[in-house]
């Protein structure tokens, strides 16, 4: 009993120095504020979304859609140029949960000026990649690509590791829910079921490759994380569901391989949720 006891103790300082991380300094009043604010909400009580977005297991889908993502070059472009994922990869981090959480969880009228916000942004974000390209951050389609890519790994990572894992009919309602906020922000075409989702995604494949840029993000993102010591831990547990919530084309095209027991690490940080 004794041991058991330590361990949850561990666990429970372990979860939340990375929670601390990537939530930010304000995030108990962050949260208060989306969640206890009066007033109609875009997605109500039960909703797909609201079970997927308030899982733990959003920790290894996040990381994984960020594997993803940076198969794309012109996403990948627009992220190395603009972004500043290594100057302030937390704040990037905690600006991107916040805006989930209030799109998912908040007040219709503060959910509308989240999507407003990140659509003035995403104006500004524009450029050349190194192929010659341009790129545009506004860009429907490459929003697509960048919704696709989350909202796969978001619900793949729930399936394997989420607490309560969504049915078939459930998975047709997260990506019908994550579909109205991808609209919202400009992206078209936005698949509106699990069928509907993987076909996207099998789509956009022939567009992606293996970049320097994507070695860096990947090398960065399970070598060189910055974290104090007591995240590390839990932090390798979501490297290995990350890589095993990731399609098998896109490990290979990352040079990754699925490591032993995620399982085991992953339940152990939502045991600490």
């Amino acid at each position: 009993m004794a041991e058991h006891t330590v361990l949850e103790a561990l666990r429970e300082r372990a979860h939340e120095a990375l929670f601390a991380r990537v939530a930010g300094p304000s995030a108990r009043a962050v949260r208060a504020r989306i969640h206890e604010t009066p007033g109609p909400r875009w997605f109500g009580p039960g909703r797909p979304v609201r079970v997927v977005h308030g899982d733990a297991s959003m920790f290894v889908g996040g990381l994984a859609a960020l594997l993803l993502q940076s198969l794309h070059p012109l996403a990948m472009a627009a992220v190395a140029a603009h972004s500043g994922y290594r100057g302030d990869p937390w704040g990037r981090l905690q600006r991107t949960s916040t805006f989930l959480a209030t799109t998912t969880f908040a007040t219709a009228d503060d959910a509308g000026r989240a999507v407003t916000r990140v659509r003035e942004v995403h104006e500004g974000v524009r450029g050349t990649a190194s192929d010659g390209r341009p790129y545009h951050a506004a860009d429907p389609e490459l929003l697509r690509w960048v919704h696709v890519a989350e909202v796969s790994c978001f619900l793949g990572a729930h399936e394997r590791y989420g607490a309560h894992p969504l049915d078939a009919a459930g998975a047709d309602g997260y990506v019908a829910d994550a579909a109205r906020v991808a609209e919202a922000l400009g992206a078209t075409e936005v698949p509106h079921d699990r069928a509907a989702l993987d076909r996207c995604l099998d789509a956009y494949r022939p567009a992606l490759r293996r970049t320097p840029e994507a070695l860096d993000v990947a090398r960065y993102l399970l070598r060189e994380p910055p974290l104090p010591a007591p995240a590390r831990l839990p932090y390798a547990g979501l490297v290995l569901g990350a890589i095993e919530t990731l399609p098998p084309w896109a490990r290979a095209r990352l040079g990754l391989r699925p490591l032993s027991a995620p399982g085991r690490w992953c339940r152990g940080l939502r045991v600490a949720a």
